[in-house]
């Protein structure tokens, strides 16, 4: 069976506090840190409460610095999740969530993904944040994460660069393509470190998938507002729909009228080396009676950033 996680983003999400939620759920306050704090970074505690949103009994989770002024790279974030030595999941999940928040930080500064310098998401409490979340779902041995649409708010807040708007410009990127709802709420509800885990981690979207119910938690937030509680729920679960390959497979697909035989051969070799389950080619009649073709590419969840990224590179599709 395979073992599943379901976000309910109904307030948002925000990295600490899809944590809360996981340690809410469950997770062994030791065992996670025994995890996170393989990570070289120094100056950091981990505290967690008991609090209530809106009645509701939850967990914060308060990761204390004094690291102040301090910019990383996103060559340097890689680097030190890679020297912590995680087991590999956790790693894999946690430098894919670091590498979605690049890829929108870059096109919204004109810049390569390499060239980003992390601002808040690069602080020590973003990166236990992601580094824990990922962690914790490795405790509780989770295969597969879905999600709830992301609740959105309104307003403005403030940032290393000064006042910008909410949903925040890197929250927007990496919620595209992505199912969202609009509360009319005056202030943040997902922060791009929150976008970022459910960009690269989530698999599904919509209600919470067919499972056997083992536990659940809620994470909060640091607001406590009145009307709609400051939360994030967890659901976790074993799934009971059988899937003939174990688990959801996603499928690409991009018309091309623009390419030789030779690019579309190129380009097929380039997504099955990044791993592809498969890839093929379909002969189709474009507007104005124009030939093209169908390129199709069929990938694991844990493949998306590699393909979308080779398609794009290698047809010229957008």
């Amino acid at each position: 069976m395979t073992r599943i996680a379901w976000f309910h983003c109904f307030s948002g999400i925000a990295g600490d506090m899809a944590l809360g939620a996981l340690l809410d759920a469950g997770v062994d306050q030791d065992e996670l840190m025994k995890l996170v704090r393989r990570l070289p970074v120094d100056n950091w505690t981990f505290e967690v409460e008991e609090v209530l949103r809106g009645g509701i009994a939850a967990t914060k989770v308060h990761v204390r610095t004094n690291e102040t002024g301090i910019h990383r790279t996103a060559s340097q974030i890689k680097e030190i999740i890679k020297l912590a030595a995680l087991p590999e999941r956790v790693a894999s999940r946690a430098l894919g969530v670091f590498k979605v928040l690049a890829e929108a930080e870059g096109k919204i500064h004109r810049q390569t993904p390499e060239q980003v310098h992390f601002h808040e998401v690069g602080a020590v409490d973003s990166i236990v944040d992601i580094v824990g979340v990922c962690s914790a779902l490795e405790i509780l041995a989770v295969d597969e994460i879905y999600s709830s649409p992301v609740a959105l708010g309104l307003g403005k807040t403030t940032s290393a660069h000064g006042v910008i708007p909410v949903p925040a410009p890197a929250v927007l990127r990496l919620l595209v393509g992505i199912p969202t709802t609009n509360t009319g709420v005056p202030y943040e509800l997902t922060t791009p470190t929150g976008a970022a885990l459910m960009n690269f981690l989530v698999t599904g979207w919509g209600g919470m998938p067919d499972m056997v119910i083992e536990r659940d938690g809620f994470g909060a937030g640091q607001r406590d507002s009145d009307g709609l509680p400051n939360l994030v729920q967890t659901v976790i679960g074993e799934s009971t729909t059988v899937s003939s390959v174990g688990h959801p497979v996603f499928l690409f697909e991009v018309n091309i009228d623009d390419a030789t035989g030779e690019t579309l051969a190129h380009s097929i070799t380039k997504c099955l080396e990044v791993g592809a389950y498969d890839a093929w080619v379909t002969p189709i009649v474009m507007k104005k009676g124009r030939p093209g073709y169908l390129m199709s590419v069929l990938c694991n969840p844990s493949n998306i950033v590699e393909i979308r990224e080779t398609l794009t590179k290698e047809t010229g599709s957008f």
